[in-house]
């Protein structure tokens, strides 16, 4: 293509399409990519993807999802604008405009921070990645953090969860593991982490903030072993034990208005009253 024709938008066969390498958001076949391809059955595409070229096609930037939607709209083409890029303007365009979709996982933001994190690097930008989660300066981060919604030291805490095996990482998308234990749970060592996810299948338990911590401090004193890590993950936690979950609606009713905030204990010398009265009754028989 004559440089003077890029810019305009053309038709690209979706066999000159590639993926761009490294791509951090993942394209989904859910609810909203079937309203993608049935948007683009009825009405095509509206938006252009976003390409540059490269020596086996075209590398897409923006727009991945519409051309996947595309294919399995049965497309053969797709309107692109081609617009001239490095390797490292292109990724930083690429997380820009993918950070702020309405739903991310926290894989994708990691992914994405860290793209572009090394892509900004290497045009030039100092970084300094340390090992801990307090913000010490990190310029690049800080240069990000002017175009996102985290913080330097939150973004620095996101590229953390790029060091979790996928195993432990999709727990953090599913929303098993909390973000904060997950940034803990980070700094083991890859054969920790695969002891570790051994257990919480074994389990069916997550670990919580203080054990993520504690084995976090023992893996860095070299005395995480996976006895350690089952016998930690053997501890009961709070949020783990029977709870029964009564609407208030249901029973507020009974109890006065003066033992509202004392309702637990209301309602448990309400259930001895009335264990004892059914014991009467027994002993009456």
């Amino acid at each position: 293509m004559n440089k003077e024709n890029k810019g305009s938008i053309k038709e690209l066969n979706l066999t000159e399409l590639r993926a761009f390498t490294g791509h951090p958001y993942k394209v989904r076949d859910d609810e909203e990519m079937d309203a993608l391809i049935d948007s683009i059955r009825e009405n095509g595409i509206m938006v252009p993807l976003i390409v540059r070229r490269i020596d086996t096609g075209y590398e897409i930037i923006s727009g991945h999802r519409r051309a996947h939607a595309a294919r399995l709209a049965g497309l053969e083409s797709v309107p692109a604008v081609e617009v001239e890029m490095s390797r490292d303007e292109a990724a930083v365009a690429l997380v820009d405009s993918n950070l702020h979709r309405e739903h991310i996982l926290p894989s994708e933001k990691a992914f994405a921070y860290k793209l572009k994190l090394e892509a900004l690097s290497k045009q030039g930008k100092r970084t300094d990645l340390t090992s801990d989660q307090l913000g010490r300066k990190l310029e690049t981060a800080e240069i990000i953090a002017e175009t996102a919604d985290d913080s330097k030291t939150q973004i620095r805490r996101y590229i953390r969860l790029t060091n979790l095996i996928p195993a432990l990482l999709n727990l953090v998308d599913d929303g098993r593991i909390a973000f904060t234990p997950a940034v803990e749970l980070s700094y083991l060592s890859e054969e920790e982490q695969d002891v570790l996810s051994f257990e919480i299948a074994a389990a069916d338990c997550t670990p919580s903030l203080s054990q993520a911590v504690r084995m976090k401090r023992l893996s860095g004193e070299g005395r995480l072993d996976a006895d350690r890590i089952a016998e930690i993950m053997a501890e009961e936690k709070a949020n783990q034990r029977e709870r029964i979950s009564i609407p208030l609606e249901r029973i507020g009713r009974f109890i006065p208005d003066a033992a509202q905030e004392r309702a637990v204990d209301f309602i448990v010398k309400a259930c001895e009253f009335y264990r004892e009265h059914l014991n009467r009754q027994r002993d009456e028989r």
